[in-house]
Protein backbone atom coordinates (compact mmCIF):
# COMPACT_ATOMS: atom_id res chain seq x y z
CA UNK A 1 0.00 0.00 0.00
CA UNK A 2 1.50 3.32 -0.86
CA UNK A 3 1.42 6.17 1.90
CA UNK A 4 0.80 9.57 0.85
CA UNK A 5 3.38 11.85 1.94
CA UNK A 6 0.57 14.12 3.07
CA UNK A 7 -0.99 11.98 5.24
CA UNK A 8 2.64 11.09 6.59
CA UNK A 9 3.17 14.86 7.61
CA UNK A 10 -0.40 15.06 8.78
CA UNK A 11 0.19 12.02 11.62
CA UNK A 12 3.83 13.77 12.18
CA UNK A 13 2.48 16.95 13.33
CA UNK A 14 -0.82 15.60 15.40
CA UNK A 15 1.39 12.72 16.72
CA UNK A 16 2.29 13.07 20.58
CA UNK A 17 5.55 11.32 22.01
CA UNK A 18 3.55 7.58 22.63
CA UNK A 19 2.39 7.41 19.21
CA UNK A 20 5.90 8.02 18.24
CA UNK A 21 7.20 5.56 21.13
CA UNK A 22 4.20 2.92 19.38
CA UNK A 23 5.47 3.43 15.78
CA UNK A 24 8.75 2.92 16.43
CA UNK A 25 8.31 -0.45 18.43
CA UNK A 26 6.29 -1.74 15.62
CA UNK A 27 8.94 -0.65 13.53
CA UNK A 28 11.35 -2.58 15.21
CA UNK A 29 9.17 -5.75 14.96
CA UNK A 30 9.54 -5.81 11.18
CA UNK A 31 13.75 -6.40 11.69
CA UNK A 32 14.68 -9.20 10.19
CA UNK A 33 15.74 -12.54 12.30
CA UNK A 34 15.26 -10.36 15.65
CA UNK A 35 12.17 -8.80 14.86
CA UNK A 36 9.51 -11.56 16.31
CA UNK A 37 11.69 -11.09 19.58
CA UNK A 38 11.24 -7.54 20.16
CA UNK A 39 7.31 -7.63 19.57
CA UNK A 40 6.44 -7.51 23.07
CA UNK A 41 8.07 -4.03 23.61
CA UNK A 42 5.29 -3.01 21.13
CA UNK A 43 2.56 -4.49 23.45
CA UNK A 44 4.48 -3.00 26.55
CA UNK A 45 4.11 0.36 25.06
CA UNK A 46 0.48 0.04 24.10
CA UNK A 47 -0.33 -0.79 27.89
CA UNK A 48 2.03 2.47 28.99
CA UNK A 49 -0.60 4.16 26.30
CA UNK A 50 -3.56 3.40 28.46
CA UNK A 51 -2.10 2.87 31.50
CA UNK A 52 -0.66 6.75 32.23
CA UNK A 53 -3.94 8.23 30.87
CA UNK A 54 -5.87 5.89 33.21
CA UNK A 55 -3.65 5.61 36.12
CA UNK A 56 -4.76 9.08 38.00
CA UNK A 57 -8.70 7.95 37.60
CA UNK A 58 -7.43 4.58 39.00
CA UNK A 59 -5.13 5.55 42.21
CA UNK A 60 -7.84 8.01 43.19
CA UNK A 61 -10.69 5.56 43.01
CA UNK A 62 -8.96 3.34 44.93
CA UNK A 63 -7.95 5.35 47.71
CA UNK A 64 -11.63 6.52 48.29
CA UNK A 65 -12.58 2.99 48.59
CA UNK A 66 -9.58 1.89 50.93
CA UNK A 67 -10.25 5.36 53.13
CA UNK A 68 -14.03 5.24 53.15
CA UNK A 69 -15.25 5.09 56.64
CA UNK A 70 -15.62 1.17 58.26
CA UNK A 71 -13.80 0.07 54.26
CA UNK A 72 -12.65 -2.83 55.98
CA UNK A 73 -16.06 -4.27 57.54
CA UNK A 74 -17.91 -3.28 54.13
CA UNK A 75 -14.78 -5.26 51.82
CA UNK A 76 -15.85 -8.04 54.38
CA UNK A 77 -19.57 -8.13 53.79
CA UNK A 78 -19.10 -7.60 50.01
CA UNK A 79 -17.21 -10.66 49.59
CA UNK A 80 -19.20 -12.93 52.26
CA UNK A 81 -22.72 -12.29 49.78
CA UNK A 82 -20.74 -13.77 46.59
CA UNK A 83 -22.69 -16.82 47.28
CA UNK A 84 -26.02 -14.84 47.34
CA UNK A 85 -25.77 -12.82 44.58
CA UNK A 86 -24.39 -15.77 42.16
CA UNK A 87 -27.57 -17.38 43.24
CA UNK A 88 -29.87 -13.96 42.76
CA UNK A 89 -28.12 -13.95 39.26
CA UNK A 90 -29.23 -17.46 38.55
CA UNK A 91 -32.44 -17.87 39.53
CA UNK A 92 -34.64 -18.28 36.28
CA UNK A 93 -31.88 -19.91 34.30
CA UNK A 94 -30.96 -22.64 36.41
CA UNK A 95 -33.59 -25.12 37.82
CA UNK A 96 -33.82 -24.08 41.76
CA UNK A 97 -32.73 -27.45 42.75
CA UNK A 98 -29.51 -26.96 41.02
CA UNK A 99 -28.66 -24.09 43.32
CA UNK A 100 -28.88 -25.94 46.54
CA UNK A 101 -25.68 -27.41 46.37
CA UNK A 102 -22.93 -26.51 48.99
CA UNK A 103 -20.77 -23.94 47.31
CA UNK A 104 -17.20 -23.50 47.93
CA UNK A 105 -15.90 -21.63 50.83
CA UNK A 106 -14.27 -18.37 50.29
CA UNK A 107 -10.31 -18.94 50.12
CA UNK A 108 -7.46 -16.52 51.82
CA UNK A 109 -5.32 -17.21 48.94
CA UNK A 110 -5.23 -15.55 45.93
CA UNK A 111 -6.05 -18.03 42.80
CA UNK A 112 -3.06 -16.82 40.95
CA UNK A 113 -0.87 -18.22 43.50
CA UNK A 114 -2.26 -21.56 43.39
CA UNK A 115 -2.23 -21.85 39.47
CA UNK A 116 0.62 -25.00 39.79
CA UNK A 117 -2.41 -26.54 41.36
CA UNK A 118 -4.65 -26.10 39.26
CA UNK A 119 -2.16 -26.77 36.09
CA UNK A 120 -2.48 -30.53 37.34
CA UNK A 121 -5.76 -30.62 34.83
CA UNK A 122 -3.70 -28.92 32.02
CA UNK A 123 -3.61 -32.16 29.64
CA UNK A 124 -2.15 -30.99 26.70
CA UNK A 125 0.01 -28.10 25.90
CA UNK A 126 0.68 -25.56 22.60
CA UNK A 127 -1.87 -27.01 20.53
CA UNK A 128 -2.13 -25.61 17.12
CA UNK A 129 -4.80 -24.76 15.82
CA UNK A 130 -4.32 -22.18 12.71
CA UNK A 131 -1.13 -22.23 10.33
CA UNK A 132 0.35 -18.99 12.28
CA UNK A 133 3.05 -20.30 14.75
CA UNK A 134 1.24 -17.89 17.50
CA UNK A 135 -2.02 -19.52 17.12
CA UNK A 136 -1.80 -22.42 19.82
CA UNK A 137 -4.10 -23.37 22.45
CA UNK A 138 -3.75 -25.77 26.13
CA UNK A 139 -6.34 -28.78 26.21
CA UNK A 140 -7.64 -28.62 29.92
CA UNK A 141 -9.88 -32.30 30.91
CA UNK A 142 -9.25 -35.28 33.40
CA UNK A 143 -7.19 -37.76 32.24
CA UNK A 144 -10.00 -40.34 33.55
CA UNK A 145 -12.61 -38.52 31.23
CA UNK A 146 -15.44 -40.73 30.76
CA UNK A 147 -16.13 -42.47 27.08
CA UNK A 148 -19.18 -40.05 26.68
CA UNK A 149 -18.14 -36.76 24.31
CA UNK A 150 -17.62 -33.68 26.99
CA UNK A 151 -18.86 -30.55 26.36
CA UNK A 152 -16.77 -27.93 25.22
CA UNK A 153 -15.45 -24.14 26.83
CA UNK A 154 -12.90 -22.19 24.94
CA UNK A 155 -11.40 -19.45 27.06
CA UNK A 156 -10.47 -16.09 25.47
CA UNK A 157 -7.78 -15.00 28.11
CA UNK A 158 -7.74 -10.51 28.47
CA UNK A 159 -4.89 -8.12 28.18
CA UNK A 160 -6.45 -4.65 26.75
CA UNK A 161 -5.95 -6.17 22.91
CA UNK A 162 -2.18 -5.92 23.18
CA UNK A 163 -1.60 -8.70 24.76
CA UNK A 164 -3.32 -12.33 24.24
CA UNK A 165 -1.32 -15.05 26.13
CA UNK A 166 -3.15 -18.34 28.22
CA UNK A 167 -0.84 -17.93 30.84
CA UNK A 168 -2.50 -18.75 33.82
CA UNK A 169 -5.62 -16.56 33.06
CA UNK A 170 -9.05 -18.58 33.17
CA UNK A 171 -6.85 -21.32 35.40
CA UNK A 172 -9.33 -21.05 38.35
CA UNK A 173 -12.55 -21.48 36.17
CA UNK A 174 -10.93 -23.85 33.74
CA UNK A 175 -9.65 -26.12 36.68
CA UNK A 176 -13.38 -26.47 37.91
CA UNK A 177 -14.87 -27.37 34.44
CA UNK A 178 -12.14 -30.11 33.75
CA UNK A 179 -12.89 -31.57 37.05
CA UNK A 180 -16.39 -31.31 36.43
CA UNK A 181 -16.05 -33.44 33.26
CA UNK A 182 -15.40 -30.78 30.91
CA UNK A 183 -12.70 -29.94 28.01
CA UNK A 184 -11.25 -26.64 28.00
CA UNK A 185 -9.25 -25.16 25.40
CA UNK A 186 -7.75 -21.65 26.53
CA UNK A 187 -6.25 -20.32 23.19
CA UNK A 188 -3.49 -17.52 22.41
CA UNK A 189 -4.45 -14.90 19.63
CA UNK A 190 -2.57 -12.46 17.93
CA UNK A 191 -2.78 -8.66 19.02
CA UNK A 192 -2.45 -5.13 18.61
CA UNK A 193 -0.20 -2.98 17.92
CA UNK A 194 2.04 -5.79 15.52
CA UNK A 195 -1.57 -7.60 14.47
CA UNK A 196 -4.63 -4.88 13.93
CA UNK A 197 -7.79 -5.12 14.53
CA UNK A 198 -9.93 -7.69 13.13
CA UNK A 199 -7.20 -9.94 13.25
CA UNK A 200 -7.98 -10.98 17.09
CA UNK A 201 -11.64 -11.91 16.28
CA UNK A 202 -10.49 -13.71 13.20
CA UNK A 203 -8.13 -16.05 15.73
CA UNK A 204 -11.23 -16.48 17.89
CA UNK A 205 -13.44 -17.75 15.10
CA UNK A 206 -10.74 -20.08 13.47
CA UNK A 207 -9.97 -21.41 17.43
CA UNK A 208 -13.58 -22.34 17.14
CA UNK A 209 -13.87 -23.62 13.90
CA UNK A 210 -10.95 -26.08 15.07
CA UNK A 211 -13.37 -27.18 17.92
CA UNK A 212 -15.64 -28.04 16.17
CA UNK A 213 -13.58 -30.05 13.53
CA UNK A 214 -10.88 -31.36 15.95
CA UNK A 215 -11.99 -31.17 19.87
CA UNK A 216 -13.54 -35.41 19.43
CA UNK A 217 -9.50 -36.36 19.29
CA UNK A 218 -9.58 -35.18 23.10
CA UNK A 219 -12.77 -36.23 24.40
CA UNK A 220 -14.79 -33.46 23.42
CA UNK A 221 -18.40 -32.92 22.47
CA UNK A 222 -17.98 -31.10 18.86
CA UNK A 223 -22.07 -30.63 18.81
CA UNK A 224 -21.48 -28.57 22.08
CA UNK A 225 -19.24 -25.32 22.22
CA UNK A 226 -19.26 -22.35 24.84
CA UNK A 227 -16.83 -19.65 24.73
CA UNK A 228 -15.72 -17.68 27.93
CA UNK A 229 -13.64 -14.75 28.68
CA UNK A 230 -12.55 -12.13 30.71
CA UNK A 231 -11.86 -8.09 29.96
CA UNK A 232 -11.25 -7.99 26.07
CA UNK A 233 -11.49 -11.78 26.14
CA UNK A 234 -14.98 -10.87 27.30
CA UNK A 235 -15.37 -8.40 24.67
CA UNK A 236 -14.11 -11.06 21.96
CA UNK A 237 -16.43 -13.88 23.43
CA UNK A 238 -20.04 -11.66 22.99
CA UNK A 239 -19.00 -10.59 19.72
CA UNK A 240 -18.47 -14.32 18.62
CA UNK A 241 -21.33 -15.66 20.02
CA UNK A 242 -23.61 -12.52 17.98
CA UNK A 243 -21.64 -13.10 14.68
CA UNK A 244 -21.87 -16.76 14.32
CA UNK A 245 -20.87 -17.53 10.83
CA UNK A 246 -20.34 -13.68 9.63
CA UNK A 247 -18.71 -13.70 6.45
CA UNK A 248 -16.70 -10.82 7.60
CA UNK A 249 -15.26 -11.94 10.00
CA UNK A 250 -14.37 -15.61 8.45
CA UNK A 251 -12.80 -15.27 4.88
CA UNK A 252 -9.37 -16.30 6.34
CA UNK A 253 -11.75 -19.91 7.04
CA UNK A 254 -12.00 -22.78 4.54
CA UNK A 255 -15.49 -22.70 3.36
CA UNK A 256 -17.76 -24.41 5.55
CA UNK A 257 -16.01 -23.39 8.53
CA UNK A 258 -18.33 -23.92 12.18
CA UNK A 259 -17.82 -20.69 14.06
CA UNK A 260 -21.23 -21.63 16.05
CA UNK A 261 -21.46 -21.18 20.20
CA UNK A 262 -23.68 -22.73 22.12
CA UNK A 263 -22.82 -20.27 24.75
CA UNK A 264 -21.24 -17.09 25.94
CA UNK A 265 -19.76 -16.00 29.17
CA UNK A 266 -18.40 -12.52 29.31
CA UNK A 267 -16.70 -11.82 32.44
CA UNK A 268 -15.49 -8.17 33.39
CA UNK A 269 -16.07 -7.72 29.49
CA UNK A 270 -15.68 -4.38 27.00
CA UNK A 271 -19.51 -4.74 25.27
CA UNK A 272 -19.24 -0.90 23.74
CA UNK A 273 -16.43 0.63 21.28
CA UNK A 274 -18.39 3.33 20.22
CA UNK A 275 -19.72 5.43 23.16
CA UNK A 276 -18.23 8.18 23.82
CA UNK A 277 -20.59 9.73 26.87
CA UNK A 278 -17.93 9.60 29.47
CA UNK A 279 -14.22 10.56 30.21
CA UNK A 280 -13.03 7.39 30.50
CA UNK A 281 -15.31 5.57 27.60
CA UNK A 282 -13.76 9.20 25.18
CA UNK A 283 -10.02 7.71 26.80
CA UNK A 284 -11.04 4.36 25.93
CA UNK A 285 -11.88 4.73 22.22
CA UNK A 286 -9.11 7.05 21.91
CA UNK A 287 -6.61 4.14 22.88
CA UNK A 288 -8.52 1.82 20.12
CA UNK A 289 -8.03 4.54 17.54
CA UNK A 290 -4.51 4.83 18.01
CA UNK A 291 -3.17 1.20 19.12
CA UNK A 292 -5.58 -1.52 18.27
CA UNK A 293 -7.36 -0.34 15.04
CA UNK A 294 -4.78 2.46 14.04
CA UNK A 295 -8.14 3.98 12.39
CA UNK A 296 -10.46 7.28 13.34
CA UNK A 297 -13.75 6.52 14.72
CA UNK A 298 -14.98 9.48 12.69
CA UNK A 299 -13.71 7.73 9.35
CA UNK A 300 -14.60 4.04 10.05
CA UNK A 301 -17.58 4.64 12.53
CA UNK A 302 -19.11 1.44 10.72
CA UNK A 303 -15.34 -0.54 11.92
CA UNK A 304 -16.34 0.33 15.44
CA UNK A 305 -20.10 -0.62 15.54
CA UNK A 306 -19.31 -3.82 14.31
CA UNK A 307 -16.87 -4.34 16.78
CA UNK A 308 -19.45 -3.41 19.49
CA UNK A 309 -21.16 -6.83 21.19
CA UNK A 310 -23.94 -4.16 22.41
CA UNK A 311 -24.33 -2.98 18.60
CA UNK A 312 -24.70 -6.85 17.35
CA UNK A 313 -27.43 -8.26 19.29
CA UNK A 314 -30.18 -9.91 17.99
CA UNK A 315 -33.15 -11.94 18.93
CA UNK A 316 -31.24 -15.37 17.91
CA UNK A 317 -28.13 -14.51 19.88
CA UNK A 318 -26.91 -17.78 22.24
CA UNK A 319 -27.76 -18.16 25.82
CA UNK A 320 -25.30 -15.36 28.35
CA UNK A 321 -24.45 -15.32 31.48
CA UNK A 322 -22.48 -11.26 32.09
CA UNK A 323 -20.43 -11.44 35.78
CA UNK A 324 -18.77 -7.84 36.34
CA UNK A 325 -17.81 -6.41 39.83
CA UNK A 326 -19.25 -2.93 41.01
CA UNK A 327 -16.08 -1.86 41.81
CA UNK A 328 -14.20 -2.47 38.42
CA UNK A 329 -12.45 0.63 37.55
CA UNK A 330 -11.37 -0.18 34.38
CA UNK A 331 -14.55 -0.92 32.72
CA UNK A 332 -17.11 0.54 34.85
CA UNK A 333 -20.18 -2.01 35.71
CA UNK A 334 -22.26 0.37 33.60
CA UNK A 335 -21.07 -1.02 31.00
CA UNK A 336 -22.27 -4.52 31.56
CA UNK A 337 -25.40 -3.15 32.98
CA UNK A 338 -26.43 -1.96 29.72
CA UNK A 339 -25.22 -4.99 27.46
CA UNK A 340 -27.04 -7.12 30.00
CA UNK A 341 -30.62 -4.55 29.36
CA UNK A 342 -29.72 -4.37 26.10
CA UNK A 343 -29.99 -8.83 25.78
CA UNK A 344 -32.84 -9.14 27.82
CA UNK A 345 -34.89 -6.78 25.77
CA UNK A 346 -33.72 -8.24 22.15
CA UNK A 347 -32.54 -11.93 22.79
CA UNK A 348 -34.65 -15.15 22.79
CA UNK A 349 -32.60 -16.41 24.80
CA UNK A 350 -31.69 -17.15 28.66
CA UNK A 351 -29.34 -14.30 30.42
CA UNK A 352 -27.97 -14.82 33.84
CA UNK A 353 -26.21 -11.34 35.21
CA UNK A 354 -24.05 -11.75 38.17
CA UNK A 355 -22.72 -8.07 39.69
CA UNK A 356 -20.05 -8.76 42.14
CA UNK A 357 -20.52 -5.94 45.26
CA UNK A 358 -17.39 -4.44 45.44
CA UNK A 359 -15.02 -7.04 43.06
CA UNK A 360 -12.49 -5.19 40.77
CA UNK A 361 -11.10 -5.97 37.47
CA UNK A 362 -9.35 -9.42 37.21
CA UNK A 363 -10.95 -10.54 40.43
CA UNK A 364 -10.51 -14.27 39.37
CA UNK A 365 -7.03 -13.83 39.28
CA UNK A 366 -6.62 -11.81 42.84
CA UNK A 367 -9.13 -12.62 45.51
CA UNK A 368 -9.58 -16.08 46.29
CA UNK A 369 -13.32 -14.89 48.62
CA UNK A 370 -14.94 -14.61 45.02
CA UNK A 371 -13.43 -16.93 42.51
CA UNK A 372 -14.58 -20.15 43.72
CA UNK A 373 -18.47 -19.19 44.00
CA UNK A 374 -17.93 -17.24 40.34
CA UNK A 375 -16.57 -20.78 38.81
CA UNK A 376 -19.38 -22.73 40.32
CA UNK A 377 -22.04 -20.21 39.39
CA UNK A 378 -20.86 -20.34 35.67
CA UNK A 379 -19.97 -24.35 35.58
CA UNK A 380 -24.32 -24.53 36.59
CA UNK A 381 -25.00 -22.43 34.00
CA UNK A 382 -22.71 -24.04 31.14
CA UNK A 383 -24.77 -27.44 32.71
CA UNK A 384 -27.72 -25.99 32.48
CA UNK A 385 -27.30 -24.30 29.06
CA UNK A 386 -26.05 -27.86 27.63
CA UNK A 387 -28.95 -29.82 28.85
CA UNK A 388 -31.57 -27.66 27.46
CA UNK A 389 -30.25 -27.84 24.15
CA UNK A 390 -29.96 -31.55 24.79
CA UNK A 391 -33.86 -31.87 25.68
CA UNK A 392 -34.45 -29.56 22.97
CA UNK A 393 -32.27 -31.81 20.41
CA UNK A 394 -34.35 -35.09 21.99
CA UNK A 395 -37.84 -33.01 21.08
CA UNK A 396 -36.51 -32.15 17.32
CA UNK A 397 -36.45 -35.64 16.83
CA UNK A 398 -39.55 -36.70 18.51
Amino acid sequence: MTVRPWTTARWLMQAGPADYLLAMSVASAQLPIIGKHLEPLGAATAMTVWGVRQMPELVGAAAKGWLAPNAGETRRAERESTREVAEAGLRGVVAPEDLQIEWPAPERTPPVLKALEHRKDLYRGSVRYGDDPSQLLDVWRRKDLPAEPAPVMVFLPGGAWVHGSRIIQGYALMSHLAAQGWVCLSIDYRVAPHHRWPQHIHDVKAAIAWARANVDRYGGDRNFVAVAGCSAGGHLAALAGLTIDDPEYQTHLPPGSDTAVDAVVGIYGRYDWEDRSTPERTRFVDFLERVVVNKKQSRHADLFRKASPIARIHPKAPPFLVVHGSGDNVIPVAQAQSFVERLRAVSRSKVGYVELPGAGHGFDMIDGARTGSVATAIGLFLNQIRRDRALMSTKEVI
